[in-house]
């Protein structure tokens, strides 16, 4: 059986326009690597593909210059965030958005992390009377608690439902996601699910010579591999009392961490026995997960998880909380193993199983790719710019009737 999750154009209007004008605000993008910065530019070239004139609204990253502009790209003045070395948000620019839209209007706005970039964006469309909705990629009000903040996660709700109210759509990754919003009080929401590039990630980029410089010189030894950042939000002590058991059961499995964070350095300093290889990307980062066996995934934060379809594409087995990602795609026993929500006696359980059922993995590792070959993005994207259009649409009607 192959789990799968995808948003699809659900009716067609001949009303439609054909080709719209987007314009995405975001407070992340790459050069910037992160899930949400690899899941936009993937939905920015797939909306290009099928015809829209895309444009993107972004803060400056470390050494860029801010406010420079392009017809595609327009960069806006950054602050790094606080707790969170390495990262920016966006600062207000109201004037800088009433000149750029009152020059070349959108048709609409999709207003993809909140922030205070968002919040200017929001207003500014509103009192132009531009078609505006918005995205929920990251769990701001769970990482509170991750950095010893508990009394913002409650403020840090409360704005996130004021701020996707304003919009006409809010668009998030699974129906777990939807429903805390629905629970929140944020109305309209809709599904847009996440895609795989099964080309880049594709078990064929198996490196030997990798797995070598880990000490693995068979395919009986095992990798366990965890990708993400390093960073309390991803909860690390529980990916590192899975790989302490997966070595207690098999000394002779290597376990890599992918990534980095602020709590890289401390970690590879305290732990000798894992290997700490820092961010990967592209081609590399495809070798890396082709390269692996086990791919521990602990986060309880996410509001999708691209690291799991990744690493079910490259053939990885996943192991997993039952939340996000996970509980979309895999089926326990069957493309991978699922632990009870927030249980880490469940998920170290779950480790313990997996190694159990060593002569199923080669099943197992079939079935994941399997998964993931039907995680197909254009499909995801056609329906997203459905949804798009009919925001839009509605938006019109409601303008012309008042």
């Amino acid at each position: 059986m192959v789990k799968e999750t995808c948003l699809f154009l659900s009716n067609q209007n001949s009303n439609f326009k054909t080709i719209m004008k987007i314009c995405i605000v975001t407070d992340t993008y790459p050069p910037e690597i992160n899930g949400v910065a690899k899941t936009l530019f993937q939905i920015s070239q797939d909306l290009k593909a099928l015809g829209h004139f895309v444009t993107i609204i972004r803060p400056n990253q470390k050494g860029e210059v801010s406010l420079s502009s392009s017809p595609h790209l327009t960069i806006v003045p950054s602050l790094p965030i606080p707790l969170y070395r390495g990262l920016r948000f966006g600062l207000p620019c109201r004037r800088l958005l009433k000149k750029m839209w009152t020059t070349e209007k959108p048709d609409i706005v999709y207003v993809a992390t909140e922030g205070l970039l968002a919040i200017s964006a929001i207003n500014v469309a509103r009192k132009m009377k531009i078609a505006i909705t918005s995205g929920c990629h990251t769990n701001f009000h769970k990482y509170m608690h991750h950095y010893r903040l508990p009394i913002m996660a409650k403020l840090t709700e409360h704005f996130l439902k004021k701020t996707h109210n304003k919009t006409l759509r809010t668009f998030a990754p699974t129906e777990d996601v939807i429903q805390q919003l629905n629970q929140m009080g944020v109305n309209n929401t809709r599904l847009l699910s996440r895609g795989v590039d099964t080309e880049l990630y594709n078990p064929g980029k198996r490196n030997h010579t990798l797995r070598k410089s880990w000490g693995i010189t068979s395919d009986d030894q095992c990798v366990a591999l965890f990708v993400s950042r390093i960073a309390a939000e991803k909860n690390i002590p529980l990916a590192i009392q899975a790989f302490k058991k997966i070595k207690a059961a098999n000394p002779d499995t290597a376990c890599i961490f992918v990534g980095d964070g602020p709590e890289k350095y401390r970690l590879q300093n305290k732990y000798p026995e894992f290997a700490f290889v820092g961010m990967q990307t592209g081609e590399k980062l495809s070798e890396y997960y082709a390269s692996g066996d086990l791919f521990i995934f602990p986060s309880l934060t996410e509001t999708f998880g691209n690291v799991i379809p990744e690493a079910m594409a490259s053939s990885l087995i996943p192991i997993a909380f039952n939340y996000a990602a996970p509980k979309a795609l895999i089926e326990n026993n069957v493309n991978g193993y699922l632990a009870d929500y927030n249980d880490s006696d469940s998920f170290l359980k779950t480790i313990d199983h997996a190694l159990d059922k060593k002569n199923e993995w080669s099943k197992i590792r079939k079935n994941a790719r399997q998964t993931a070959e039907n995680l197909n993005w254009k499909n995801i994207v056609k329906g997203f710019a459905g949804e798009l259009n009919q925001a839009y649409q509605e938006h019109r009607t409601y303008e012309s009737d008042r």
